[in-house]
């Protein structure tokens, strides 16, 4: 029976699972490393921790499972977390983490291109993606750039270490790099203008669709993972994104949301349709023929775990009191209001520069009212983003949650409520890996992947909302609401000082990069 290796690179860790073709997941393991934040809004981490950790996991899992031969091996990883290569593939510099909002700049002048490319990402590149990033490299650290040979994503760097292959999938060029596979290359022009010509050389040159073969387990990482040689290793793409293969069995146009870190909201359409408020449509990211939408909120566990940990002082092990004080709160009954963008807005106002903040606090503030009105805060986030979807004409009545929410019954219960309607939860799965082993089996068996995922469909159950709560939580969203419009300019003025920003405004003859500037 075929055997499947999927890794995951999250935000905090590496994880992987061993699968067989018939949907069984046989192991689990996880691996952590560590996010350095060396100035405000920015994060990097480093590339050799992201493969010391997959093959910590996976050696781990494989040994659970008793395996050490596998037919195919997938990798997902976050999204638009930059890697700056030689020609060895070793790094010039840390990786650029996806939350990485350095480039806000960079992404604010892509807003002024008109270029047919952009219609695909709404207007403009977020800040967040590769694009501003390189842009961002460009005009800061112009030798860095000029010296490297590779820059790509943590996909393309993890494919790399498997096979020794610099090539990259079409999912993540597709929806951060503004190629177009109908065109066949990446905008060398559009590139041009933003200041980064070189750009287009130093990129995968060989886009491959998600699922496709992109070549066999080299020698080098078979003896590190403790695997026989023969390994197909298959093209995989953006974890949050992938999420969705694995309930295409559940539901015919189901809305994935990966509640993390980070919150990802993924979509497919038949027809596209353009709104500045979502990410897309992208044509054939993961489906031929289909175009996918995404939305996100940058801070989401992050915002709830940073509360509790950093300014609460509650380790993980004591924070279930925490949260079970705050379950006995009623809903939206505390007097407080935060605003949940500490990194930034990522959809659907599109803004980097706003921040977090806290309506309401007094001196008889309590850690759980504090604590309770956070959870609500990303909650309301998600509903802003589901409504954006619904009203560009995207189907939102299958929506699954899957991720962290799963482990904090107060976050997912305060979700539903939010939303004012059942929402469907994925128990104790990543999605991730389980929708990398569809893509592995299919590769296998030669069985069409819509087939395979109907035999891997995972359980989940539904999270009905409390009457209770429903009617306080819509009058506080719209206070949320408001709030974030009122103090958007603020914010944005404080992230600027916090960045450093006056202090090049200090210096305005700073050399910039031709195109680059804003």
């Amino acid at each position: 029976m075929g055997i499947i290796l999927a890794i995951d690179i999250g935000t905090e860790g590496a994880r992987a699972g061993v699968f067989d073709v018939a949907g069984t997941r046989l192991a689990d393991a996880s691996a952590p490393y560590l996010t350095h934040y060396p100035r405000p809004g920015w994060a990097e981490q480093n590339p050799s921790d992201w493969w010391r950790a997959a093959v910590q996991a996976s050696r781990t899992a494989l040994s659970d499972a008793g395996i050490d031969q596998v037919d195919a091996v997938g990798v997902a990883t976050t999204a638009s977390s930059v890697v700056v290569l030689d020609g060895d593939g070793k790094s010039l510099r840390p990786a650029l983490l996806w939350m990485d909002s350095r480039a806000s700049e960079e992404s604010a002048f892509t807003a002024t291109v008109d270029h047919p490319a952009m219609a695909f990402s709404g207007g403009s590149d977020s800040a967040e993606w590769l694009i501003p990033k390189a842009m961002w490299l460009a005009r800061n650290e112009p030798e860095t750039f000029r010296d490297s040979r590779m820059i790509g994503e943590s996909v393309d760097y993890l494919t790399y270490r498997l096979t020794g292959r610099w090539v990259g999938s079409r999912m993540n060029a597709t929806c951060k790099w503004n190629y177009d596979h109908r065109v066949g290359s990446v905008p060398v022009d559009l590139y041009e203008t933003l200041g980064i010509a070189p750009l287009a050389e130093k990129l995968p040159q060989e886009i491959l669709p998600v699922g496709e073969v992109a070549g066999e387990l080299s020698a080098a990482a078979s003896a590190e993972l403790g695997l026989r040689p023969g390994a197909r290793v298959v093209t995989g793409g953006i974890d949050a994104h992938l999420a969705l293969v694995a309930l295409w069995g559940a539901s015919a146009n189901p809305v994935a949301v990966v509640a993390g870190t980070s919150n990802a909201f993924i979509a497919e359409l038949d027809d596209p349709l353009f709104s500045p408020t979502i990410w897309g449509p992208y044509p054939g990211a993961l489906s031929e023929g289909r175009w996918l939408v995404e939305g996100g909120q940058i801070a989401a566990g992050a915002a709830i775990s940073w509360l509790s940990e950093r300014i609460l002082g509650v380790t993980r092990d004591r924070v279930h009191d925490l949260i079970t004080r705050a379950e006995e709160l009623p809903a939206a009954g505390h007097g407080l209001l935060v605003l949940d963008d500490f990194m930034g807005n990522r959809t659907p106002l599109r803004n980097p520069r706003l921040r977090g903040g806290v309506l309401g606090l007094s001196l008889g503030t309590t850690p759980e009212q504090l604590y309770r009105a956070t959870v609500e805060s990303v909650a309301f986030g998600t509903r802003q983003v589901l409504a954006s979807f619904a009203d560009v004409g995207v189907d939102t009545k299958d929506v699954f949650f899957t991720g962290g929410i799963r482990h904090n019954p107060l976050w997912m219960q305060t979700t539903a409520d939010a939303l004012q309607r059942p929402i469907g939860l994925v128990d104790g799965e990543n999605l991730t890996t389980r929708a990398l082993a569809i893509l592995g089996a299919a590769a296998t068996t030669g069985s069409p992947i819509d087939d395979v995922a109907r035999r891997f469909t995972p359980s989940y159950r539904t999270i009905e909302p409390d009457p209770d709560a429903v009617g306080p939580l819509n009058e506080a969203y719209e206070m949320y609401t408001e709030a974030t419009a009122l103090t958007g300019d603020i914010s944005g003025r404080l992230a600027d000082i916090a960045s450093g920003a006056h202090a090049r405004a200090a210096f305005p003859d700073q050399p910039q990069t031709e195109g680059a500037k804003s």
